[in-house]
Formats: structure tokens, sequence, C-alpha cells
């Protein structure tokens, strides 16, 4: 019976042992568990989770709306090139005048009479150079038999030259009297509209530095209209643009003209570049110095992409936006073009298969590891496109 009773004592500890041991190994177990899984899940909280986009294509064309300046295209103020009184006026504000049409008379007497006075002196000019040239072939026939001396030949031959030099003088005052004489009559350089008149019958008309302005005159058959276009769009402003114009005072009215020249440099003061549009007004519907609302469709770059501003990452080795390659960030440079407030236009650096991290964090570096908790998907073409 003791036997027995030790048998089973022995039996009884070997199970409490192996009963203990196997709580040992689950307990050990379970905690070896409990901390893979918590060192998996610190692992994957150190993962930067972003959201990311594919950039979004620029569009065709852009159409821009600036303001113009309606000009002439040919415009040229009149002055007198004589001094006198206005005798007679033959045109007035409004008037439409071809080229060569009379538009003034100017009296001018002091210019009458000078003209008489230097005709008089031509006259008494050539009279003494044929007096002189007489005198001077005479003297040459007698210095053949030396009747005469050298010095008295000489001093003959000098004065006919003298003389002659003086009927050129003359003629020549002549006719810058009769050019004058001719300038009071005032005519019209090319057909066009006189815009304004500065005199009348009567007036006294003056020359010179002190001339005052009598006509003006502007072809209106053809336009000019002037455009300052910003910094920022002029490689696309090239001549050969077609141009929509439309003038407020004409509703509903469509102009079509062309990029006919450029300034080719921007105006530092204000960072834009002259641009001119010639256009055909032969109704005379566009009057010179009104205001006109100027579209262009601008063409943009063929590579550019559009991403929203809330990509971008400024740093100080230049403008950068994070692009995720096998679930790491590389930031990559880019070259940005025009700013549309809630988005950028992208020239160079990214292309559109890219996925662009949004709102990164200021600590994202490059190699970072990060997840992405959405899949990439196409910006908005029309997101942050100027209204």
């Amino acid at each position: 019976m003791k036997v027995e009773k030790g048998r089973g004592a022995t039996v009884l500890a070997v199970i409490v042992l192996l009963a203990a041991a196997v709580a040992a190994m689950w307990g050990i177990s379970s905690r070896a568990r409990a901390m893979t899984e918590v060192t998996r899940e610190t692992h994957e909280l150190a993962v930067l989770t972003v959201a990311v986009i594919q950039p979004a294509p620029g569009a065709a064309g852009e159409d821009v709306t600036l303001p113009g300046n309606v000009q002439a295209f040919t415009d040229a103020a009149i002055f007198a090139r004589t001094s006198g009184y206005l005798k007679r006026r033959l045109a007035d504000i409004g008037s439409h005048v071809k080229a060569g049409q009379v538009l003034a008379e100017i009296d001018t007497p002091e210019i009458d009479q000078q003209l008489l006075q230097a005709r008089a002196d031509l006259a008494t000019a050539q009279a003494n150079e044929r007096l002189a040239k007489t005198t001077a072939d005479r003297y040459e026939d007698l210095i053949k038999s030396d009747s005469v001396s050298r010095q008295d030949y000489d001093n003959a031959v000098g004065t006919y030259e003298a003389r002659r030099a003086a009927v050129q003088s003359s003629e020549a005052n002549v006719k810058r009297l009769e050019e004058l004489q001719r300038f009071k009559t005032i005519y019209a350089p090319f057909d066009g509209v006189i815009t304004a008149r500065n005199t009348d019958i009567g007036a006294l008309i003056a020359s010179g530095d002190t001339a005052k302005e009598l006509f003006h005159i502007a072809s209106m058959d053809k336009v000019r209209i002037y455009v300052s276009v910003p910094q920022m769009y002029s490689r696309a402003a090239q001549p050969g643009l077609p141009a929509d114009i439309q003038i407020r005072e004409l509703p509903g009215r469509h102009f079509d003209g062309r990029i006919a020249r450029t300034a080719q440099t921007i105006d530092p003061n204000s960072r834009t570049l002259l641009v001119e549009i010639d256009m055909n007004n032969p109704t005379g519907e566009l009057m010179p110095g009104s205001y006109a609302e100027v579209h262009l469709k601008l063409p943009t770059v063929a590579t550019a992409l559009r991403l929203p501003v809330n990509a971008l990452i400024f740093r100080s080795e230049g403008l950068r936006v994070a692009v995720v390659k096998d679930d790491r960030v590389h930031l990559q440079p880019v070259t940005m073009g025009r700013d549309f407030g809630t988005s950028v236009e992208v020239l160079a650096g990214i292309t559109a298969n890219d996925r662009v991290v949004v709102s990164p964090p200021d600590s994202l570096e490059e190699g970072q590891r990060v997840q992405i908790v959405t899949p990439g998907a196409k910006a908005s073409d029309d997101e942050g496109a100027p209204q």
C-alpha cells in the first residue's frame, strides 16, 4: 500500500511539473507574440502616411483679356514753315481730306518783298558777272602779246570768279525764298481726318521755334491697338497671333486683328511687353484714343503640367516637389511657370505619371519611406484655373 501511495505521489508531481512547464511556455509564447505585434505596430506607425496625386496636363491655350489703346495708323501734326497771316482756311475738325488737298493759305507780304529784293540782287550779280567775264576775256587776249602785266590779268580773272560765286549765292537765296513762298499753301500729307484745328483766318502764323500746330490729321482706314502684355505672357505673345477686340460702346461686336509687332523688350517700370495689333477700319468705327478689350488666345508649353500650390516644397536649395517611387520619397527640383492662384504651371522636373505628395510635412526627407493612404488620382484640369 505504501508503494502504491508513493507511486501516486510521484505521478502527481510529474503531472504538476508538466502543467507548470506548459503554463510557462504558454506565457512566454504569449509575451513573444505580444512583443512581435507591438514591434510591428511600432514600425507601421513610424512610416509616414501621405496622399498623392498625379499632375494634370496644362490647358491647350489660355484666353487672356487685356486693356488696349486704339491709335490711328498714321498721325501727324501740321505746322507752318513760313510766317504771315492766315488768309484762307479750307478744312475744319472732322473734315475728310485727300493727300495733296489744300488745307489753308498764308499771306506772307514780308517773304514776297524779300523774294523781289533777292531777284533784284540776282540781276545785279549777273550783270557784274557779265562785265567781269568780258574784262577777263579781254585781258586774256592782251596777255598773249604782253600788253598787260600778269598781275592785272590775275586780278581780272579773280574778279570774274568772285562775281560768278556771287551769282550762285544770289540764285540760292532766290530759291530759298521761293520755297518759303510755296509754303504759303498748306497741303494734306496723306488721306485722313482733321482731328484738331488750332488757327483761324487772320491769325498770326509763326515758324521755327515759336511755331504752333495748325492742324492735326489722322489716317482712319487702319488703326493700331497698343497692348501691354505682362511679362509672364510675353513669350507667347508673338507676331501673327490672332486677337479678338471688343469695344464697350459697341456691345456684341467683335473685331478680328493680329499681333503685327512687339517692342522686343520688357518695360522695367511696368514689367510688360508693348504689343501692337494692326486692324483694318474702313468704316471708321474704331476711333483713335478709345479704350478696347483685347482677348489673346495664348498657347501654352506642350510639356507644361499643373499642380496645386499645396504640393510645392520651398527649401533653401530651391523649389521642390515630393515624388513617391517604390514607397520612398524623392525631392524633385521643378521649374515653375505661371501662377494661377490655387495651382501653378510646372514646366520641367516631373512627368504626368509621377505621384506627387499633397501637403507634404516640413520634416520630409530624401529617401524617407512613406505609405500611400489613397490611390493616386488625376488632378482636375479645371483646378485652380483663372476665372
